[in-house]
């Protein structure tokens, strides 16, 4: 703790944070934040949040917020243009932060970063025309599909921004960590990606399950929607129901069957059905597999759970416990347990995180924090809320 405590005191030193990369994945929660504490947060990082009127730009403010070493000196709205972020945002009053300005109208030339929550066919070329030294990441979809033209069949229109596309590295940051350290463009994955890719891309690299007749049913939170007024969305539409959509042509089935197919070397296509919950927040991806001739549960559990035994933010739970979205609400966790099916030789995966933060804002963090040689964890070392 000594040691860290000098380093972290150290504000102006950034690059030595990724020699202790090591040793800080295998603390846990309470030593980090003991540490983190004893330090005067110095702000030094000037980033920007494109599109900080949704709801994805207000948990970047919520958890920025508490960052050593990030401090926000441009947000962007340009249908809140000019107003503060305490009238869009009641909830973020009490923070002192500059006031919204449209897109056209940012000064970049104070900022070293960019979080982007602007929607998918309009972020392309914004981040086209954004200064070369910016390090950006992305939460649209823009940059998720390195096939263009798989782009263009399930988002309607051709990609604008071709050459950046080569460079984005896709941000699921427990799988690509180290392409991520290095990139200057990340594309944030998307929430129901995440909660299914976590559990399956480690198993189908072991080669532990089959390639065919993956079946999953997500159910998604209406936050994952947007913050657009929409008539779908409105509660006398959504309470006391639950009803699927986009089913078999959801698009976010590309960007699942893109990494997994990466995973396992050959094409994986899976039966994907999303859900729309009655619930502000929260996402549960239910995952039926077939495991590989002579692998039991057991043996799925046990991968999994030495994979991660060593990340803070990824979780298999113990015994039969069965993941709960209550127990990783407002956190960046995810919560991973693997049960028996009825049906011999297939088991069922089910795993929970919060759509706007393990799923969009959290992971968006945590891949900049590594992008500027920063301990992953920083500012999102925060509890569930509970109940």
């Amino acid at each position: 703790m000594v040691a860290l405590r000098s380093i972290f005191m150290d504000g102006g030193c950034f690059s030595r944070f990724q020699d202790e990369a090591k040793l800080l994945k295998a603390r846990k929660m309470p030593v980090r934040c003991s540490v983190l504490s004893a330090q005067k947060p110095d702000k030094s990082i000037r980033v920007g949040i494109l599109g900080a009127s949704g709801y994805t730009g207000a948990e970047l403010i919520r958890f920025l917020a508490n960052h050593p070493y990030f401090g926000i000196s441009l947000m962007t709205a340009d249908r809140k243009a000019g107003q503060s972020i305490g009238s869009v945002f009641p909830h973020l009053i009490t923070k002192d932060l500059p006031d919204l300005v449209a897109v056209k109208d940012a000064d970049f030339s104070s900022v070293e970063a960019v979080f982007c929550c602007l929607p998918h066919g309009t972020t392309q070329e914004i981040i086209k025309g954004l200064p070369a030294r910016l390090k950006i990441v992305d939460l649209s979809a823009d940059f998720r599909l390195r096939d263009l033209n798989d782009y263009g069949e399930w988002y309607g229109q051709p990609h604008k921004a071709s050459e950046l596309q080569k460079e984005a590295v896709y941000g699921l940051t427990e799988i690509y960590r180290n392409k991520i350290q290095s990139a200057r463009l990340v594309a944030n994955p998307g929430c129901y990606p995440t909660t299914i890719l976590l559990p399956l891309i480690p198993l189908l690299k072991a080669n532990l399950i089959a390639l065919q007749n993956i079946v999953i049913v997500s159910n998604s939170g209406v936050s994952g929607a947007g913050r657009s007024a929409k008539e779908a969305n409105l509660y006398t539409e959504i309470s006391e129901g639950i009803f699927s959509y986009g089913i078999t042509r959801h698009r976010h089935v590309p960007e699942i069957e893109q990494e997994l197919s990466d995973a396992a070397n050959s094409r994986v296509t899976v039966s994907f059905t999303p859900t729309l919950m009655p619930m502000s927040r929260g996402m549960q991806s239910t995952i039926n597999v077939q495991m590989a001739p002579g692998v039991s549960v057991k043996d799925l559990k046990q991968h999994l759970t030495g994979f991660y035994e060593k990340e803070e933010f990824v979780v298999v739970l113990p015994n039969d416990a069965a993941p709960h979205t209550k127990y990783v609400q407002g956190s960046n966790g995810c919560h991973i347990n693997v049960f028996p099916d009825r049906i011999p030789g297939r088991a069922i995966i089910i795993s929970v995180i919060d759509n706007l933060v393990k799923g969009a804002s959290g992971q968006a963090l945590q891949n900049l924090n590594l992008m500027m040689g920063i301990p992953e964890n920083t500012g999102l070392s925060c509890m569930p809320l509970f109940p």
